[in-house]
Parts: C-alpha cells; sequence; structure tokens
C-alpha cells in the first residue's frame, strides 16, 4: 500500500467511527427522553392515585389510605370554602370526629377537567380540578357540587404526599 491510500483508508475509516458515535449519541439522547417520559407518565399516573385516595377513602372510611396520602407534619395546610384553614397533621386529624361519625355518609364522588404539573426535578407537583363531592349528614344531602379543588403533592422518601390544598365554591 501506498501512504496515499494508507492516508484514504485512515480518513474513511475515521468518518466511520465519527457518524458511529454520532448515531450512538443520537440514540442515547433519544433513550433518555423515551425514559424520562415513562418516568412522568408514571408519576403522574402515581398523583392521580393519591388525589383519587385523598377523596375516596371516605366512602368506606378508611382513615388508613386518607393518612397514607397526607403528609404528618406541622406543615401541612388545607384551606375549606368559607374560609377554615386546618394547619399541620394534627389539626387535620381532629376531624376524624367528624367524618368517623355514623351520621356522615360519603356517596360518592367525581373529579373533572383535572390537571396535574410535575416539576422540572420530579419531586413536586400541583394539580387544579373541578370534584363533586356526595354525602349525607344524618340523611340529608351535604354535597360540595363544583368546588375548585387545588393542590400541592411533594415526594419524600419515595411517596406522593398532599402538603396543601385549596377548595372553593364558585360565586354564584
Amino acid at each position: 500500500m501506498h501512504l496515499r491510500q494508507i492516508l484514504q483508508f485512515i480518513r474513511n475509516t475515521m468518518k466511520q467511527i465519527f457518524m458511529l458515535l454520532g448515531l450512538a449519541v443520537v440514540v442515547s439522547c433519544q433513550d433518555k427522553e423515551i425514559a424520562n417520559q415513562d418516568f412522568i407518565k408514571t408519576e403522574l399516573s402515581v398523583i392521580e392515585e393519591t388525589i383519587h385516595a385523598s377523596i375516596g377513602w371516605a366512602k368506606n372510611k378508611d382513615f388508613n389510605l386518607l393518612y397514607s396520602v397526607i403528609a404528618n407534619d406541622s406543615g401541612y395546610l388545607e384551606v375549606s370554602p368559607k374560609g377554615r384553614i386546618t394547619r399541620g397533621f394534627t389539626q387535620f386529624k381532629k376531624n376524624e370526629t367528624f367524618w368517623g361519625n355514623p351520621d356522615f355518609k360519603a356517596k360518592g364522588y367525581e373529579i373533572r377537567d383535572l390537571v396535574i404539573n410535575l416539576s422540572e426535578k420530579g419531586n413536586v407537583a400541583w394539580f387544579f380540578c373541578v370534584l363533586d363531592d356526595m354525602n349525607e349528614w344524618k340523611g340529608e344531602p351535604a354535597n360540595w357540587m363544583n368546588t375548585r379543588w387545588t393542590g400541592v403533592l411533594e415526594k419524600r422518601k419515595g411517596k406522593w404526599l398532599i402538603v396543601q390544598m385549596h377548595f372553593s365554591f364558585p360565586e354564584e
């Protein structure tokens, strides 16, 4: 082989190596994007389950389910219609007397227009929806219809917990 042929062979080989490296980078980036989309889809699904658990527990008065999705600390915050504010898990848990009363019966709920956003780091989420919460108190309807519901969740030790909720009724 002459020097010119050897140099041409090296150039062609280098071009092929760079093309393969470029292709590997593109495939790697695509794999990461697909993995990221799968991660987001999974997280959003778990967050949605958590949101449903925080309202759906009432049907069977499953307090263990409720307490498993609410932040168990003094930073928990809930704002209810008419301005009632619950600060901290201890105060939140005092509602058990009302919810556990046999005169209170959850009949069902519907969540509409649920929008969940996930932070860039994937450890904080916030949501908005419209909630119909159908209940009875002493046999009489005690419903929250067309209730605007927003909330914030934080992923702690691998588990999504609600750290803040706000409920309001639209003006009639």
